[in-house]
């Protein structure tokens, strides 16, 4: 099958040997109860075999849906899937673990390492030196200025150490605006901006970039945010051009086998009508751009 013949949301690539894994939210479990992940395979990334599913729900398990934003990374010859989790309560995200990027995954603790009073989605591991950090957005549902955040894990990922870190607030960005139906959907009144997706990505001349998500003027988008010091804890401060916009996000980069850079986001962002969408990603003078191939 072709990646237009997928529907999934927040897609994922990770290459390892021969083969590309892509994973990614279920479409038509996105918004209701959920129940388990798949991974989709391919050599060449035209033509995907799948869906083999990679994650069940464990009778008696918390979450029931938010099966999110599934991220595969290959560490120390084992893998790791991040990923979000919620229940009527609450969303969380929790790490599980495989021999093989298509094998079964098993969750590594019973709950979630993010705080069980927040509401947190879209998680991704950062490595900075001897550290490993876990990267992920404070809901809107607790913070309507739409914070991403960031805490440091232990090294086997059973738990996090230190305090949690704000790193940026999607309300700062010039292009972000209020999502419109913050009030029908979700009851909120007065102006609630989200941050999703993020993806961290260090320029030629060693700045860091986070690309994330959030609403623009013409819907779903991708923007980014600088962090000059190269550091992770910034200061961070938000650039005017966007990535990639309207209509798609969630977004993530990769190498080719061959070495190419690409950038991979779920597109349209209309229910029962999304897929990945693979696209080419360059520096510019003004930061990352995102174009079709």
């Amino acid at each position: 099958m072709k990646l237009t013949d997928i529907n999934i949301r927040d897609p994922y690539i990770l290459c390892s040997g021969d083969w590309y894994y892509m994973y990614g939210t279920r479409a038509e479990t996105c918004w209701g109860a959920a129940e388990g992940f798949d991974c989709f395979k391919s050599k060449d990334l035209e033509n995907w075999e799948g869906p083999f599913e990679i994650f069940h729900k464990p009778e008696g398990f918390w979450a029931d849906r938010c099966f999110w934003a599934p991220e595969c990374y290959e560490l120390n010859g084992k893998y790791y899937l991040v990923a979000t989790f919620g229940s009527e309560k609450h969303k969380g995200i929790q790490i599980l673990q495989s021999d093989t990027p298509d094998g079964t995954f098993q969750i590594m603790t019973e709950t979630p390492l993010t705080p069980d009073d927040w509401n947190c989605i879209d998680g991704m591991l950062y490595q900075e030196k001897e550290k490993i950090y876990l990267i992920f957005s404070h809901s809107f549902e607790d913070v309507p200025a739409g914070d991403m955040c960031m805490v440091e894990l232990e090294n086997d990922f059973s738990s996090t150490k230190g305090e949690i870190f704000t790193l940026f607030s999607a309300k700062d960005a010039g292009w972000a605006v209020p999502i419109p139906f913050a009030k029908a959907e979700f009851g909120m009144d007065g102006d609630v901006y989200f941050t999703d997706g993020p993806a961290v990505y260090r320029q030629r001349n060693g700045k860091l970039l986070i690309l994330w998500s959030s609403w623009g003027e013409k819907g779903y988008t991708v923007g980014q945010a600088v962090s000059d010091s190269g550091k992770i804890e910034g200061p961070w401060r938000h650039l005017e051009q966007i990535v990639f916009g309207p209509d798609g996000g969630h977004g993530m980069f990769f190498h080719t086998k061959e070495g190419a850079l690409k950038y991979l986001l779920h597109y349209p962002n209309q229910p029962g009508d999304e897929h990945p969408l693979l696209l080419e990603l360059a520096e510019t003078e003004l930061g990352l751009k995102a174009t079709l191939s």
